[in-house]
């Protein structure tokens, strides 16, 4: 595995998930269960996600390119939610860092942190004002159930 892929490599395998998930509009937390499984594709050159709830229903997917040119190219789909975001991502050794825009314009932050062998935490960040500051919409705490 080339050294660029071991970024999101170290996550292939099935996690389970305790996440909260911030509504703007009644200003509430949320938490659930889900598990989150990684996976090859591309013969290798890519990383992709399913992410499913508690029910089995799969909320979405994310597919994880290498470009030598660019880097990594990453798209996080979700249809129930009409979501559709596209990142760019830097591994940053300890933490993977993501920047892009969702579907309705609003620019968008994810942060792989505490990133271990067998747990790791997701947050994801959004602004309403071009990044001038940032909102807490999502936390995500992992642990490894398969590799």
């Amino acid at each position: 595995m080339a050294v660029e892929l071991a970024a999101f490599g170290r996550f292939v395998g099935d996690w389970r998930v305790q996440n909260a998930l911030f509504n703007e509009s009644t200003r509430q937390w949320s938490e659930s269960a889900l598990l989150w499984t990684f996976d090859w594709i591309i013969a290798g050159r890519g990383i992709q996600d399913v992410l499913v709830d508690e029910a089995g229903t799969a909320l979405g997917t994310t597919v994880r390119t290498w470009d030598e040119r660019a880097g990594w190219r990453v798209v996080w789909f979700c249809p129930r939610a009409a979501e559709h975001v596209v990142l760019t991502a830097h591994d940053l050794g300890d933490r993977i860092e993501l920047a892009g825009v969702q579907a309705d314009g609003r620019p968008v932050k994810w942060i792989f942190s505490a990133i271990l062998a067998d747990r790791f935490t997701w947050d994801g960040w959004c602004s309403n004002d071009d990044g001038e500051t940032w909102w807490h919409e999502q936390h995500m705490e992992a642990q490894r159930l398969t590799q």
